[in-house]
């Protein structure tokens, strides 16, 4: 027997605690902080990555983001079963390969192309070991206390993973090259691949009465970047054109079939029942419109930052750190409020201050000043938009039982990661074609562009808005008691969900 064996089944057996068990916590730390950083890295740089690869003017740039989370969003759920039933320790470094060489052809790519082809293999890789290594995390840490400190480091390696990823980014593409943005992650995969087999070992789940829903995972990615090139495509042709219609049409197709598909098999990727509780379903809904508005700030900002105000990419980057000490005190303010007034009073507040902070940032134009233009927004747009995150997960594990509770962790982190795809792929292009549309009527270009931001930020507002309405409306009474969704996992023992060592063994 395991020892999460152990204790999930309340033996009187103290459960051994691995000796390796935080060297291997710091390299799961370190690949997720590249993971984190890889997403905000790649802002600062995108005016350069446009310059050197030439992308089309309407939008086509987004891709390098909406490639990379598109794919991890899509393919999220089958990369934690898959760890799950084929060995977490094995998945992690299968995904650390794949995000390691798609980094290595992300900084030698020739073409857009090249570069957007490669992000979505990166996804992918976030997609396998992510998952993997959060479920690591039990299997080396089986005592309650010190897996909370275990959890506490993994999440404050992601903070910083966002802080630093602007600045790091901006220093690489001033002094160095876009390029090493991507191969700084090379040393890092390399040095996960030599250590993991050393100090982690190997878990699973039984694999009796489980299946891998390949063809679920491949028809929603599939069906939803089909959507959001659509979507993009929209910035430049007609609602009514072929261009537009016939992804957007094909992509909704796949996914009502995706749906379907879901409810005939045995065992969904998400089974139905996890959609008849309205609260939840509202958390997910309402994250899809807050990090579609949060990702459509962030690309325009950095953009208006070096195309309008003229702003060098290490000014730039620097320029956006308040926001990320911002998001950290709304976080804080989030985790002291909600015992007091609880998560639906949280969440309303901060959707009501993400859509203040949005109008505010709309407020932007051509000669604005950083202080008093751009840091104003900035600041109450990531202060109320942070105070949503730790509630959002509160409302998404809702009366989920420890069974579930990996499923519905896994389900928000997806929403996540759409929603800001779905932002850049309706928000940004609205911007552009803005834009693009009052340089032709004779227009100055920096002031079409920072009206075409600031009308973006508009719409923005309004879909936080309407997500603060939905909250108040739908969501039940929360507890808000956090909620440890790795401890509960691990703690109602089932045959589908206890761990078990592997057929031959917990290896080293």
């Amino acid at each position: 027997m395991s020892t999460l064996d152990k204790e999930s089944t309340g033996g009187a057996e103290a459960p051994a605690a691995d000796p390796r068990r935080w060297k291997a916590l710091a390299i799961l730390a370190a690949i997720q902080f590249m993971l984190v950083m890889d997403v905000t890295i790649v802002l600062v740089a995108l005016p350069e990555i446009d310059k050197d690869l030439t992308f089309n003017p309407t939008g086509d740039l987004a891709w390098v983001i909406n490639g990379y989370v598109l794919t991890a969003g899509g393919f999220l759920l089958l990369g934690g079963r898959l760890a799950d039933m084929y060995g977490r320790r094995k998945i992690f470094m299968v995904g650390v390969v794949c995000f390691g060489v798609a980094s290595a052809t992300c900084g030698a790519a020739m073409s857009s192309g090249m570069l957007v082809s490669s992000r979505f293999v990166q996804g992918l890789g976030e997609a396998l070991c992510g998952p993997a290594a959060l479920g690591m995390i039990p299997v080396l840490f089986p005592d309650a206390k010190e897996r909370m400190k275990a959890l506490g480091v993994w999440g404050g390696t992601a903070a910083l993973g966002g802080v630093i990823g602007s600045v790091v980014s901006g220093a690489l593409t001033e002094y160095v090259d876009w390029r090493w943005i991507f191969y700084i992650n090379i040393p890092i995969a390399l040095a996960a691949l030599i250590l993991v087999p050393k100090v982690m070992p190997e878990s699973r789940m039984e694999r009796e009465g489980r299946s891998v829903d390949v063809v679920g995972a491949v028809s929603i990615t599939g069906g939803l970047v089909a959507v959001v090139y659509g979507l993009i495509k929209a910035a430049d042709h007609s609602w009514g054109s072929s261009t537009v219609l016939l992804p957007l049409l094909g992509g909704i197709g796949v996914l009502l079939l995706a749906a379907i598909w879901e409810t005939r098999i045995s065992d969904p990727m998400v089974p139905i029942r996890f959609f008849t509780n309205r609260t939840r379903v509202t958390s997910n809904v309402v994250t899809l419109a807050l990090l579609a508005s949060f990702h459509c700030y962030a690309f325009l900002l950095i953009l208006y930052m070096q195309k309008v105000l003229g702003y060098s990419a290490i000014k730039s980057g620097m320029a956006v750190v308040p926001l990320a000490f911002a998001m950290g005190a709304g976080m804080g303010a989030a985790s002291a409020l909600m015992p007091r007034i609880g998560v639906k009073a949280v969440l309303a507040i901060g959707f009501g201050g993400a859509a203040a902070g949005l109008l505010v940032a709309s407020t932007l134009e051509a000669d604005s000043s950083y202080v008093g233009g751009v840091l104003p927004g900035m600041i109450v747009f990531g202060l109320f938009s942070a105070m949503c995150y730790p509630a959002l997960v509160n409302g998404a594990l809702y009366q989920v039982t420890g069974k579930d509770s990996g499923l519905a962790s896994g389900v928000q982190t997806a929403m996540q990661q759409i929603g800001g795809a779905l932002g850049l792929a309706t928000l940004v292009p609205l911007a552009i074609r803005y834009t693009t549309d009052h340089i032709g009527d004779g227009v100055i270009p920096t002031v079409a562009q920072a009206d075409g931001a600031s009308r973006a930020f508009q719409v923005g507002a309004i879909l936080v808005a309407v997500a603060a309405v939905l909250v108040v409306a739908l969501m039940q009474k929360v507890d808000a008691t956090p909620r440890n969704v790795l401890a509960e996992a691990e703690g109602e023992p089932d045959a589908e969900t206890v761990d078990r060592p592997a057929a031959t063994g917990v290896s080293s």
